[in-house]
Parts: structure tokens; sequence; C-alpha cells
């Protein structure tokens, strides 16, 4: 299965292997971990694992590229953390 990266409405980043979804586009992500970003310290990974994300919470969901995010110093990326969304 490809694992899949999904931004949320709240700014939070999600990898997980994309187990099922529904006609609400809840989704069910196995493996998954939310990226925590900063401007201080490198990226932290929170493990999650079995997960859902309500459909009205997604703003982004894409494939992720597996062998270039094996490439990724995470511990030495640096960035400012997303905004939510305001509605």
């Amino acid at each position: 299965m490809q694992r899949q990266y999904q931004f949320t409405n709240d700014g939070h980043n999600i990898v997980g292997i994309l187990k099922g979804f529904d006609q609400a586009t809840n989704i069910i992500l196995d493996e998954s971990h939310e990226r925590v970003y900063s401007t201080k310290e490198g990226v932290q990974q929170l493990v999650l694992g079995l997960y859902m994300i309500r459909g009205d919470n997604i703003s982004i969901v894409g494939e992720l590229d597996e062998e270039l995010d094996s490439h990724l110093d995470l511990s030495n990326l640096r960035a400012h953390p997303l905004k939510p969304v305001i509605h």
C-alpha cells in the first residue's frame, strides 16, 4: 500500500497508509504519525498508529514519494508550522 500525506484544516501534517474511506471522505490510516514542524528544532514525529480523520477536517491528501522521503533528514529540517484554515 502507498503512504499518503494529509494536511488537516487545523494545521496538522499526518503520514500513514490509507486503509479506507467513505462517501463523506472520512479516511482511516494505519501506521500513521504526525510530523510537527518547528523553526527551533528538527521535525518531531508523533506515533499515532491506526488513525481516523473526519472528511470535513481534511484540506489536502497526496501520495508520498517514499524514496524521496527516505532521503530527507527530518532532524535537521526547520519550518514554520502551518496555520489553521479559517473559514
